[in-house]
């Protein structure tokens, strides 16, 4: 007599070596596992259990649920730090493309002490960033600094720069794109040493210019670059807080101050710790969202070869 009974599985029935090499990738992958763990994912979730109470860091916390989140989206401090954060993004993101695109551009032809160049653009890049700030500080001293000295030279007004409101967010904004200037300039030069030469020998052929080139060819087949340098660019700047802190404090008058500059002070100058982190859940959120639609919006003008 027949049977349709089928034999039950069993934790034999997999491969002999199946857990052995399950063990090994666990094992590997515990060094950075932990730490991710630790200083990622439980602070992570701590401050979002932190943004439902209000907390001063000293007395127990008092549960309010969404009021701090409440509270944020309808202070009118919250819209500034937020304006500031959005125009230091406008000012910031087209300066270190349009300038790391140049640099990347240039140092790709073949000139004398090339390499030397992009060591020395790259500097920056892995240069503290409170050291960057202070020399940049300096340098837009509105009483002696260089910049100012060089442009009362030549007959140019003398910014007040971070003693000036209307000045403090554009000396940080130019602080941090010379900066950043290397690193969009070397990711930009190995998407530019990844074009074909055939694709220029061929459109050379065809009459074009070197201007028809740079657009018809270059940028269509640099996409791919520009596209991490720009959502890279974003969330860096949406989380400016470094330089702010060094070079303005978020002053004067708070014209400078920033999302991440204000959940510093909310935590640590006014005891709204609470707050605090729901301000920097909101930040996480709007950086979700943007980088979401980037990630959607590409399939519009990033072209893979």
């Amino acid at each position: 007599m027949k049977t349709d009974a089928k034999p039950a599985r069993t934790a034999r029935s997999r491969k002999p070596g199946s857990w052995k090499k399950l063990g090994w990738v666990l094992f590997f992958l515990l060094p950075s596992a932990v730490p991710l763990l630790i200083f990622t994912l439980i602070p992570m979730v701590s401050s979002l259990w932190v943004s439902l109470h209000r907390w001063n860091l000293i007395s127990p916390m008092e549960w309010v649920g969404l009021g701090n989140y409440a509270n944020l989206l309808g202070d009118e401090m919250t819209r500034r730090v937020f304006l500031h954060t959005l125009i230091y993004v406008a000012g910031y993101l087209p300066l270190v493309y349009v300038g790391g695109l140049a640099l990347a551009l240039a140092l790709n032809q073949k000139l004398k002490g090339r390499s030397f160049l992009r060591a020395t653009y790259f500097l920056p890049v892995v240069t503290s960033w409170v050291v960057v700030a202070l020399v940049w500080k300096w340098l837009l001293n509105p009483s002696n600094g260089l910049v100012n000295q060089v442009l009362g030279a030549i007959g140019l007004p003398e910014p007040g720069w971070w003693t000036d409101p209307q000045w403090a967010l554009p000396a940080v904004i130019l602080s941090s794109a010379w900066k950043d200037l290397g690193f969009v300039m070397v990711i930009l030069l190995a998407g530019l040493q990844a074009i074909p030469s055939d694709l220029y020998e061929a459109a050379k052929v065809d009459g074009s210019s070197a201007w028809q080139r740079f657009w018809r060819v270059t940028l269509p087949l640099l996409s791919p670059s520009t596209f991490f340098v720009v959502v890279i660019s974003l969330i860096n700047g949406f989380q400016v807080f470094d330089q702010v802190y060094v070079m303005t404090g978020g002053g004067p008058a708070g014209s400078s101050q920033v999302v991440v500059g204000q959940i510093y002070d909310l935590t640590f100058r006014y005891g709204r710790a609470g707050e605090a982190s729901a301000l920097s859940w909101i930040l996480f959120a709007v950086i979700l969202v943007i980088t979401v639609v980037q990630i959607r919006g590409q399939r519009r003008w990033v072209h893979y070869a």
